[in-house]
C-alpha cells in the first residue's frame, strides 16, 4: 500500500488535478489503486485478486468520468470511497448474492464510508507503514483481516510461535508510538 497517505493528500492531487496538473492526477491514481485493491481483497474472499482487479478498473474509469461532480468543499475520501461501495455492491448483485447478503453488505459498508472511519484506516496504516515489514504483514492479516496465528503462520512459513511474538512487538510498538506502552518487561 502507498505510505501514509492522508485526506489532505488526496484531496489536494484532486484538486490539482482538475486545475490541470496531469502529473497530480496520475500520482492521485497510482495511490487509488493500491487503496482500492486493499479495500476489495479484504471483502471479497475467494477470486478476491482477479475480482478486485476488475473492480479497481472501474472504480478508476468511474472516478474519471464523474471527477467534475466532486465537490471541492467536501472530503474526497467519503465520495470516492463512496463509488467503491456502489461498485461492490453491484458486483455482488451481477454475481448472483442473496438480497439480504447486499443489504447486510450494504450497511457494513455504510459504516466504513463515515469520515471518521475513513480517516481512522488512514491513520491505522499510516502506523503499519512505520513498522517492519514482517510485523506490518502479520498484524494486517491477524489483528485486521481476522485469520489465526495458525493461517499467519502457514501463509508466512514461520512458526505459530514466531508469529505471535512477532505480533505482540509489533502491537508494542505502535503502543510507544501512540504513548500508550511503556518499555517495562
Amino acid at each position: 500500500m502507498t505510505k501514509s497517505v492522508s485526506e489532505q493528500v488526496l484531496k489536494g492531487l484532486m484538486l490539482l488535478s482538475l486545475d490541470g496538473d496531469e502529473a497530480a492526477y496520475r500520482r492521485l491514481l497510482v495511490i487509488l489503486r493500491d487503496l482500492l485493491l486493499a479495500f476489495y481483497r479484504r471483502r471479497l474472499g475467494s477470486n478476491a485478486d482477479r475480482d478486485a482487479e476488475d473492480l479497481v478498473q472501474e472504480v478508476l474509469l468511474a472516478v474519471h468520468s464523474r471527477r467534475i461532480t466532486y465537490d471541492r468543499q467536501r472530503p474526497f475520501t467519503a465520495w470516492f470511497f463512496q463509488i467503491a461501495k456502489y461498485k461492490l455492491i453491484d458486483h455482488f448483485r451481477v454475481n448472483g448474492r442473496k438480497r439480504g447478503v447486499e443489504i447486510a453488505l450494504g450497511d457494513e459498508i455504510a459504516a466504513e464510508f463515515r469520515e471518521e472511519a475513513l480517516f481512522a484506516h488512514l491513520d491505522i496504516d499510516r502506523l503499519l507503514d512505520q513498522l517492519p515489514a514482517k510485523q506490518r504483514e502479520l498484524l494486517r492479516q491477524v489483528k485486521i483481516a481476522g485469520k489465526t496465528t495458525a493461517e499467519a503462520a502457514t501463509e508466512s512459513g514461520q512458526s505459530e510461535a514466531m508469529v505471535r511474538v512477532s505480533i505482540h512487538r509489533g502491537m508494542r510498538a505502535i503502543g510507544r508510538k501512540l504513548g500508550f506502552a511503556n518499555d517495562e518487561k
